[in-house]
């Protein structure tokens, strides 16, 4: 297929492909979609090798989020059953970080609910920070705690946080139908932020609420416009309790796609498989590892993810392996320019604050969506396990 020869050799040259080229991606047929994987997968190969980054979630709050995200468990007005509680002590996020660890995951993900961040929230985290990496010096902390506010940043960085995630999540042009207490705007003002601080950032976003081809392929160009050096790739959780509890859009073939065309449109950065992969991808997971090069290990913020043993299993299954903590997971040129995102050079996301919890306004359903899926509400499961509770975690 020409449109896959084209996009490979984009890739391997790091160009960005023409908005035309990604739609196409997305309307390829199932018939096409192993074709669509393999040229894919090329372009993962170059730049990643066989490796697959694990990271690990600590949800430091949970819930009574003033946020209305529609999307999300834990947004203003939710009555999803989810865990409830606030700040967890440091020694207490040190441990529940110590299992993720244990398990392989060399980036651990400090999400809490909310707009954003106090001062003495900061300080909190900061805390945090400094505990866990007493105990694990050479970890990857990445911190997610909502609007960032002048000077947080820093003070993060100061503390020891390598990096900062907040997820763009849908196009600018629907942003205002999916949340409204605030803006599209306000996102990339706190990635630049985190930008210019010196960590490195992480923005992605979530499919499967409604939205057309077209706007998912405007959140992917504009997070190469952003520059992040990691794009987290959510796939809608329709928990019940929240407004888009009956968004059922998307099949395994069509969550291929969605990964395939953010590969060619950031083809260096590190894309990751994030919330609802075990929802929507089920027995084609193996295959998305073609595609991504990063995956949470365990469970979400406020859903119960795979068990990490089948985690490590299927990456060893599919041919792949676990990347060191001795390894670099950006290629040479954008680890040398740390900040770098989505393609950098010439042509030039959870863990966001939601992520795998669900979506925190409604969404309209484009009248060219594709059908929708059958619903597979069994296969969304509350966590009862981990931070907040007296259960062990899954890693």
């Amino acid at each position: 297929m020409d449109l896959l020869n084209t996009l490979v050799d984009k890739g391997l040259r790091r160009e960005t492909p023409t908005r035309e080229e990604a739609l196409a991606v997305l309307a390829t047929s199932d018939d096409d979609l192993l074709d669509v994987v393999t040229a894919a997968g090329k372009v993962r190969r170059h730049w990643f090798g066989r490796r697959v980054k694990l990271n690990y979630l600590v949800n430091l709050k949970s819930g009574l989020c003033p946020e209305d995200c529609s999307y999300c468990s834990q947004r203003l007005g939710s009555t999803a059953g989810i865990l409830k509680y606030t700040w967890l002590k440091p020694d207490q996020a040190s441990e529940a970080a110590a299992a993720g660890l244990a398990g392989g995951a060399k980036r651990v993900c400090l999400v809490a609910s909310g707009r954003g961040p106090t001062d003495r929230d900061v300080d909190r985290v900061s805390d945090t920070i400094k505990a866990i990496k007493e105990r694990h010096e050479d970890v990857e902390v990445c911190a997610c705690l909502g609007l960032l506010s002048d000077g947080q940043a820093e003070r993060l960085r100061a503390a020891g946080a390598d990096a900062y995630n907040h997820n763009l999540n849908t196009s600018e042009a629907t942003y205002g139908d999916i949340t409204t207490t605030h803006t599209y705007a306000d996102r990339v003002d706190t990635v630049h932020k985190a930008h210019a601080a010196g960590l490195s950032a992480c923005s992605g976003l979530i499919a499967g609420m409604g939205e057309r081809d077209e706007d998912l392929v405007d959140v992917v160009f504009a997070l190469r416009e952003l520059d992040p050096d990691s794009v987290p790739v959510n796939f809608l959780i329709p928990f019940e309790g929240t407004p888009l509890a009956k968004e059922w859009n998307l099949t395994p073939q069509r969550c291929l796609r969605i990964l395939a065309m953010v590969r060619f449109v950031c083809p260096d950065v590190e894309v990751r498989i994030a919330g609802g992969r075990e929802v929507h991808l089920r027995s084609l997971q193996p295959l998305a590892l073609h595609l991504a090069n990063s995956i949470f290990l365990g469970d979400y913020l406020t859903s119960e993810g795979q068990a990490g043993k089948a985690d490590l299993e299927m990456i060893a299954d599919a041919g792949f392996e676990v990347e060191g903590a001795d390894e670099v997971t950006l290629p040479e040129h954008r680890a040398a320019a740390l900040g770098g995102g989505c393609g950098s050079g010439a042509e030039q996301a959870g863990c966001g604050s939601h992520t795998g919890g669900g979506v925190c306004g409604t969404a309209p359903v484009a009248a060219d969506a594709p059908a929708s899926a059958e619903p597979r509400t069994d296969l969304v499961a509350v966590r009862r396990r981990g931070a907040g509770t007296d259960l062990a975690p899954n890693a």
